[in-house]
């Protein structure tokens, strides 16, 4: 499913359950010791499917850990992202030297739980929702612009190490299945965090909605100036 929204530099594997015999690798069970079962059977499968990614890129599986705010520690050379949601986990991969960052995110196409929305969504996001929720009420616009601000989460922090609140990402949703998003970030912030390789001010990305789920995703690719998404 959302292989269809990445390019094809990004290896995606994904689960609509989770498989009997996905297990963890070393240093892998520790992190979720306390975890319930559900919580640990998604952690599992993501995990599963993002070393079925690695073996689409020819690379070997490895443990997928937890660095710096829960990110997850690619082996070298590599970047991606994981999803989850109930009936839904993936994993997109690429090669650092085909893609800089990768964000994805699944959610069930339902509206946000109550309260959530006017936590996360800019008076200008607002209103462009209330214009796209009467041209195409079939679409839950509202869970659809939390997903996107996840993705560009995702996509942000491994080449800033900053973090980004949902309010200093204004969405811009379009019908026609793509998205983008200007960063509203303080100029008297600093340009680079320890660790960092750029900080970006906008992503461009894609979404797709299918079999009650939707997705987003957004791929920045490596060369100068390339096109996201």
């Amino acid at each position: 499913m959302i292989e269809k929204i990445l390019p094809s530099q990004v290896a995606v594997a994904e689960a609509h359950s989770d498989p009997p015999d996905a297990a963890l690798f070393p240093g892998e069970a520790e992190l979720i010791r306390n975890s319930v079962e559900g919580r640990r059977k998604e952690f599992t499968t993501a995990r599963w499917c993002a070393r079925r990614a690695l073996g689409e890129l020819g690379l070997a599986p490895a443990p997928i850990l937890k660095g710096e705010r829960g990110a997850p520690i690619w082996p070298g050379g590599v970047v991606g992202s994981m999803t989850h949601c109930a009936g839904y986990r993936a994993a997109a991969i690429a090669r650092r030297a085909d893609v800089l960052t990768v964000g994805i995110d699944a959610e069930p196409h339902e509206p946000l739980p109550d309260g959530v929305h006017e936590s996360i969504a800019l008076a200008t996001e607002q209103q462009r929702e209330l214009e796209l929720r009467r041209a195409y009420p079939e679409i839950h616009w509202d869970r659809l612009l939390f997903s996107a601000k996840e993705s560009v989460y995702k996509a942000w922090f491994p080449l800033t190490h900053r973090w980004l609140g949902f309010e200093q990402a204004d969405i811009v949703l379009h019908s026609n299945g793509s998205f983008t998003a200007g960063l509203l970030i303080s100029t008297t912030e600093p340009d680079l965090a320890a660790g960092a390789t750029a900080t970006p001010t906008a992503f461009s990305g894609r979404w797709l909605v299918a079999d009650g789920l939707l997705v987003t995703a957004i791929a920045v690719g490596s060369e100068p100036n390339a096109p996201t998404g």
